[in-house]
């Protein structure tokens, strides 16, 4: 009999339970950033375009290009709509020649439903890409925006030029956000060898972090990017002291959600037969409190799916880039996506 009454007593402790969750209800948002690989237009420019021109090595042609527009909005179109139907309310991009490639892209079928608008500034980087910013205006509206330069210098003390830092203040559902979108430089000349250079923009990053909490401790601030380095390198864990557990971020610090992926061996691009997660979304501290009135961190993601994925090979399960070397083979970035899904509870009259 004791038992019987036991069960019973649980029994009613769950279903009330569920009761009271069942009467909070949540507004779910997505944030991402997308690697788009070369997106370039076929007009000859002032940067090194050469290769991405129909005269071009790779045979780059209007047909090539309006291809990749539509896979690259295949994707795009896709990333979070099983979470919400309006997909990813703002997105990084990195890659992009100019203005005009992305207003080419966010005009694709698939798109035009998210209305997205834009952000983006020249860089000075010596091959002409840049970093960029889509947004729905359902969600997002930008206050100010500037371009932060990154500062280089090689053993010489001749200038290196790179990408800037997109910063963007925002209203995002009538919230104040931070974001900064970066592609940070390269591994070329070795990983170790370049590494000061991915130091020094991660150090811009956390400067203008700094002073943004200086001004606000309670803001909430986005770092995302290609970062050309992992979760675990010392220009997301020393410079930005970016952490992977929760319970470790101090106020004023961010959260890395991708180190547990990257010691699973989990990764977004793929290199010599080992597994990068390069493109990463570090969130601050604010954003992890569950308890408040605005939109909060629930989860991180990697949007992959089979028909993303080279097919056969030594290079099967990689992402299927758009060239292998000079040969157009179809596909969309050498990079997955990678994105957030917050959430932002509706109050209720039960909720009050």
């Amino acid at each position: 009999m004791q038992k019987i009454r036991f069960y019973c007593l649980v029994t009613a402790i769950l279903l009330a339970g569920c009761s009271s969750a069942q009467k909070r209800q949540y507004k779910i948002a997505s944030i991402g950033f997308y690697n788009l690989e070369n997106l370039f237009d076929t007009i000859d420019g002032a940067n090194n375009d050469s290769e991405f021109l129909p005269s071009g090595e790779k045979n780059y042609t209007g047909t090539v290009y309006l291809d990749k527009l539509s896979k690259l909005s295949d994707v795009l179109s896709q990333v979070a709509s099983d979470k919400t139907p309006d997909g990813l309310a703002v997105v990084g991009v990195a890659e992009v020649e100019n203005r005009s490639v992305l207003e080419d892209l966010v005009r694709q079928p698939k798109l035009t439903a998210r209305n997205y608008e834009i952000v983006h500034y020249d860089s000075p980087d010596l091959r002409g890409i840049d970093v960029g910013l889509l947004y729905n205006p359902k969600y997002f509206k930008p206050i100010f925006s500037e371009p932060i330069f990154i500062e280089l210098y090689n053993d010489q003390r001749e200038p290196v030029y790179t990408r800037d830092i997109l910063y963007v203040k925002g209203l995002f559902d009538g919230e104040p956000v931070h974001i900064m979108v970066g592609h940070w430089p390269s591994r070329r000349g070795g990983e170790e060898a370049s590494a000061p250079f991915r130091a020094k923009a991660a150090s811009v990053c956390k400067h203008k972090a700094d002073s943004v909490f200086k001004t606000d401790p309670n803001a909430k601030i986005i770092i995302m990017g290609d970062l050309n380095d992992d979760p675990i390198s010392p220009s997301v864990s020393i410079v930005i002291k970016a952490k992977g557990e929760v319970n470790r971020v101090k106020s004023g610090g961010f959260f890395n959600p991708w180190v547990d992926y990257y010691k699973k061996g989990i990764g977004t691009l793929a290199y010599n037969d080992a597994w990068n997660l390069f493109d990463q979304i570090l969130i601050s501290q604010t954003w992890l409190n569950k308890q408040q009135s605005g939109f909060f961190y629930k989860e991180a993601l990697i949007f992959r799916k089979s028909w993303m994925e080279q097919k056969t090979g030594r290079y099967k399960g990689y992402p299927l880039r758009t060239y292998d070397f000079n040969k157009y083979i179809g596909g969309y970035s050498d990079h997955f996506p990678t994105y957030l899904i917050l959430l932002k509870e509706i109050p209720s009259v039960t909720n009050k």
